[in-house]
C-alpha cells in the first residue's frame, strides 16, 4: 500500500450486514486488523470500536445523503488508515439529515496526526459529497468496483 493512498482494496467491504453502529465499527475494525500489520502494535478491535463510539458521543459523524465518516485517533499506528463499507441495508445512524446511512468510511489516525487526520477526512469527504460518486458506489457490483471508484481521480467539469 502506498503512503499517499488512503484506500486499500482489502479494506473495502461490499454489502456488509450490520445491525448497529457498534456492530458496524466491530466489523470494520476486525477487517482492518486482519488485513494490515500495525508493526506489533497492541491494538484490538475493541480499542477501535471504543474510540469510534467515543467520537460518536460528541456528535454523529453521519454527514447526510446516506454517508457517515466516523473517525478516531488510535495509539500505536503510524499513519491514517481507512476502511470503507457499503452496507447491505441502510443503518439508522442519527445522521444530520435523519436519513439512514449506507456508505461508511472509517478513518483511523495516530494520536499525534492532527494535520494528516484532517487532510484525510477532507479528502474522503470531498469524494463522497458528490452525488454522482455516491450513486456509482451504490450501484457498483462488487468490492473491486467500489475500490476502483474510490481511488479514481475525477476532475470537476462545469455544467
Amino acid at each position: 500500500m502506498s503512503e499517499d493512498s488512503l484506500f486499500h482494496a482489502d479494506n473495502v467491504l461490499c454489502d456488509l450486514t450490520v445491525t448497529s453502529k457498534k456492530h458496524l465499527f466491530q466489523e470494520m475494525a476486525t477487517n482492518l486488523l486482519t488485513i494490515l500489520d500495525f508493526k506489533n502494535a497492541d491494538i484490538a478491535p475493541r480499542d477501535i470500536v471504543n474510540a469510534a463510539l467515543e467520537r460518536e458521543r460528541l456528535g454523529s459523524t453521519g454527514v447526510g445523503s446516506g454517508v457517515a465518516l466516523p473517525h478516531a485517533r488510535i495509539d500505536g499506528i503510524d499513519r491514517v488508515y481507512v476502511v470503507f463499507a457499503r452496507l447491505e441495508t441502510p443503518l439508522d445512524y442519527e445522521a444530520i439529515d435523519d436519513r439512514p446511512v449506507d456508505l461508511v468510511a472509517l478513518l483511523l489516525a495516530p494520536t499525534d496526526a492532527g494535520g494528516a487526520h484532517l487532510r484525510a477526512l477532507a479528502k474522503v469527504s470531498r469524494k463522497l459529497r458528490r452525488a454522482d460518486t455516491r450513486q456509482r458506489l451504490r450501484s457498483a457490483p462488487n468490492a473491486q468496483s467500489l475500490f476502483t471508484l474510490l481511488t479514481e481521480e475525477r476532475t470537476a467539469t462545469a455544467a
